[in-house]
């Protein structure tokens, strides 16, 4: 057998091919499916299975393109509402190939439809080496219960449980857990970094699963859920439907500079994939940094929605077409364009560029001695609680879209985040909506503590 797992980091995705007897099955494909094509091919296999954990939400799925292009079946839970051609499974389908059994255990909670699949190497046991758990039982959490609308979160949170008791953890301690998704995911609330684990590993450390009482497992589950995205049904019902293939797309168009100027005083939206440094230094006002660097398509997804039709500003065309795979993967495919020859562009037409401020942890730290900035502090309720700046406001960058935080447009702030990454974007984001003097702390809360500077904890002061 050959087992593989394939690691998207953007959208902290895993996705799984297991080939044995010249055939293969791909579990939970990405959008761009020629991964898995050239996979088989390596190992002189043909793709016949394609099983879905679950409908997703957090991305679109590439399984009808896959099916479509290699004559493939694609496998679905019940109770999911469908309707791309596919199989309904559900406790006791198995799937054989060559030496390989895969077995499919029915487990809703996550979502109604949600399924783990369970492998076994007949060459080395009877007994199962593995299960593939989608987003039922992550490494270090489980799936959060709030993705369906024919079920409320509680009702979904004590079934998760019973699938949780009745199925997962009665199998044995050594066998493997490959979870659909790994950190930074917003299908859970505290995700490891591991990208893997074992039943015994997680019976023992994973939180969700040390609660003894269904009753006190619903009231966690359903409590300070992190937002979720207003993409995240759009992507469900994709992917109940099957997303046109990549090719398909039509083709990105470019946007002048007076175009995108128009563009931008109408209250439309310019995504800037460029580096951190780059955008930092000269960038379209207006526009919001993204950087290709790090979540890139789930923070699109999340802050600019599925229908903003966003300008695109890169450096190179290889930039562009990355940007644009990484969008398509969260259903986001109708860019309005890129702008023509980049910020040199936007120069060249007699427009200004503007540049945000940056700052170190030491600086800061000193400036907030003399009272000189206001800081917001834009990551999740988790990163707050464990440790921040005495005094922060805190407005995670989730909940932008839905509101700003409340501070004052004129006053000097600096915003932090883990690393940069996200407080860069929330700077462009208040820098958009009016706020005048906004700098963008270097390093993030990780530099803070590095330089040993004072850290508070566990109480919220919401902006």
């Amino acid at each position: 057998m050959h087992f593989e797992q394939f690691y998207l980091g953007c959208l902290a995705h895993a996705s799984y091919l297991l080939v044995s007897g010249g055939e293969a099955m791909v579990v939970d494909p990405q959008r761009d499916v020629d991964i898995y094509l050239d996979a088989a091919k390596k190992h002189n296999a043909t793709i016949r299975y394609v099983f879905e954990t679950h409908l997703h939400a957090d991305f679109v799925s590439g399984h009808k393109e896959l099916a479509e292009r290699t004559g493939a079946r694609i496998y679905i839970g019940p109770n999911g509402g469908a309707t791309v051609s596919h199989v309904e499974v559900s406790d006791g389908f198995e799937v054989k190939m060559g030496t390989v059994k895969v077995s499919v255990l029915e487990t809703p909670g996550h979502t109604p439809e949600s399924i783990c699949l369970l492998v076994t190497d007949l060459e080395k046991s009877a007994e199962p080496w593995a299960v593939l758990t989608g987003d039922t039982l992550f490494v270090g959490d489980v799936g959060r219960p709030d993705l369906s609308k024919a079920f409320t979160p509680p009702v979904l949170a004590g079934i998760l449980y019973d699938s949780l008791q009745s199925k997962i953890l009665t199998l044995p301690d050594y066998v493997a857990v490959y979870p659909g998704h790994g950190a930074g995911s917003l299908c859970g609330r505290s995700l490891g970094t591991s990208r893997s684990s074992t039943i015994g590993t997680e019976r023992l450390t994973n939180y969700a699963l040390q609660i003894k009482s269904r009753e006190e497992f619903v009231e966690q589950l359903t409590t300070n859920l992190p937002p979720r995205p207003e993409y995240f049904p759009h992507d469900a019902q994709i992917n109940r439907a099957g997303a046109p293939a990549l090719d398909d797309l039509s083709q990105l168009e470019p946007v002048s500079a007076e175009e995108l100027k128009s563009h931008l005083e109408a209250g439309g939206v310019a995504i800037d994939v460029r580096a951190s440094d780059e955008f930092a230094a000269a960038h379209v006002p207006g526009s919001i940094s993204i950087p290709l660097s790090g979540q890139f398509a789930s923070w699109a997804g999340t802050l600019v929605g599925l229908t903003s039709r966003p300008v695109l500003i890169a450096d190179s065309a290889e930039q562009l077409s990355e940007a644009r795979v990484r969008l398509a993967r969260v259903g986001l495919d109708e860019e309005r364009g890129f702008l023509q020859d980049g910020v040199k562009g936007w120069e060249k037409a007699g427009f200004q560029l503007a540049s945000i401020e940056k700052i170190t942890v030491r600086n800061l730290n000193q400036y907030l001695q003399s009272g000189r900035f206001h800081v917001l502090d834009v990551r999740r309720q988790s990163e707050w609680q464990a440790g921040h700046i005495e005094g922060a406001a805190f407005h995670p960058l989730d909940e932008f879209k839905a509101s700003l935080p409340q501070m004052d447009r004129s006053e000097p702030i600096a915003v932090i985040c883990k690393s940069g990454y996200r407080s860069l974007i929330a700077s462009t984001l208040l820098r958009r909506a009016g706020f005048q003097n906004v700098v963008n702390v270097i390093g993030g809360f990780d530099a803070w503590q590095k330089a040993n500077l004072p850290v508070a904890s566990d109480t919220t002061v919401a902006a």
